[in-house]
């Protein structure tokens, strides 16, 4: 069995068998104010319900349920009264949230992402532990009362549950992909500063705004994260939109003749796995991905067709004039002019090139050079190594190299090891 598949079967039956726990507990022993528990429960399953499949690399399908979670883990009081439910009520109430939310999905033939859900009840049983022991005892309010400090120690609290959901989100993406650790954990701790950081602090208001003014709070304070997560399938529609386009124009060159079948495809691929060992991450991934997908759409402007679309393999000034042509058709497509600076740049010495535009010309020199061929794959790697003086930098050639010693990427050609 491979170390990834040991990795994820952990994670996996660590979580099941801590909601199993608390399900088991809670209905041995009944529920805790269980007023409580079906709101917050409910409030989970509608997060739930509103979510949208995640496309992979998203964060946070369900920001509502994830609010009304934590909220639920950080609840001491609920109007001025203190509560009792404990730390396995607490998982079981969000176990069984979360699975009458997903109920639906499952009949649409829209399964639960399990990643997701393993994180999701690890991240909130750790936030319940690090909280309901201490406030339970009356360590908590002993120490802080109910002001400005107690607000202050839930932040805490939920700023090292962000820091472990990272973690965890990070350990099983490298487990499944192979990308290395430390650029993984930076992206997912760059995401805490955005849908995290919302999540998160309405968490915070929540707990603190049932605990004075009860579950009156929890409507008025749902409704702007739901309009929120409303938005941002909005906005994910539109998204998968552009990337479908995007994915089309880059199609274009292969029905025109100009370049083989699946190489638009294979250099994007490629290219962002390249990215990720390089430790690149959110928009600037989208950006390079976008223009390995396009890099090619210049020879659509050619009287004569390069033979079989090795750029790769022309003269520089040629190269040049190719990635010039394209940035000039990227930017009449309406795509960011991020992507067209890649295009355009993409030949030129890697010295004057941003990081995107080195990635996308070695990765595309590769793929020319090699293609499915697996004999030839060793021999363009070398190729590549031997251009390092002028043509490929030396850094983006090294991490090409371990990422192909890995085995690439579905439909890429790899280089074996040793």
């Amino acid at each position: 069995m491979r170390p990834g598949a040991v990795t994820v079967g952990a994670v996996h039956g660590a979580a099941l068998l801590l909601g199993a726990a608390g399900l088991v507990h809670t209905l041995w022993h009944g529920l805790a104010e269980p007023g409580n528990a079906l709101a917050f429960g409910a409030l989970i399953a509608l997060g739930e319900l509103a979510r949208r499949g995640a496309r992979p690399g998203e964060r946070e399908p369900a920001p509502l349920a994830a609010a009304g979670a934590l909220a639920y883990a950080l609840l001491g009081d609920d109007a001025g009264a203190a509560t009792t439910h404990g730390v396995l009520q607490i998982v079981a109430v969000v176990c069984a949230g979360g699975l009458a939310g997903i109920v639906p999905h499952i009949a649409r033939g829209h399964g639960p992402d399990l990643d997701h859900l393993a994180r999701r009840l690890l991240t909130v049983g750790f936030a319940a532990l690090c909280f309901q022991p201490l406030y339970n005892s009356g360590t908590v309010t002993g120490h802080l009362g109910l002001g400005a400090a107690y607000a202050l120690f839930l932040v805490l609290v939920l700023g090292l549950t962000g820091l472990c959901d990272a973690v965890l989100a990070a350990l099983l993406l490298r487990a499944r992909t192979a990308y290395p650790y430390g650029p993984l954990l930076r992206d997912e701790l760059r995401a805490l500063l955005g849908i995290g950081s919302a999540v998160c602090a309405t968490g915070v208001v929540m707990a603190l705004g049932v605990g004075a003014a009860g579950l009156w709070a929890l409507p008025v304070l749902a409704v702007p994260l739901l309009l929120t997560q409303v938005s941002f399938r909005r906005y994910a529609a539109v998204r998968t939109v552009n990337r479908q386009t995007i994915a089309s124009l880059a199609r274009a060159t292969e029905i025109a003749g100009c370049t083989p079948p699946g190489h638009a495809r294979r250099v994007a691929a490629l290219s962002t796995a390249v990215g990720r060992e390089l430790g690149l991450g959110g928009a600037e991934l989208a950006v390079l991905e976008y223009a390995a997908l396009m890099h090619d759409i210049g020879q659509l402007s050619l009287v004569d067709p390069v033979a079989g679309g090795a750029t790769a393999l022309l003269p520089a000034d040629q190269q040049r004039r190719i990635a010039l042509l394209g940035g000039e058709v990227v930017r009449m497509t309406g795509v960011p002019s991020a992507v067209a600076q890649v295009v355009e740049r993409q030949a030129d010495p890697y010295r004057e090139q941003p990081q995107a535009a080195r990635i996308v010309r070695a990765v595309n020199a590769y793929d020319d050079l090699a293609g499915e061929d697996a004999a030839a794959a060793l021999e363009a790697l070398e190729l590549l190594r031997l251009g390092t003086a002028r043509d490929y930098h030396p850094e983006v050639v090294a991490c090409l190299a371990r990422v192909l010693a890995r085995g690439g990427t579905p439909g890429v050609t790899s280089v074996p090891t040793g």
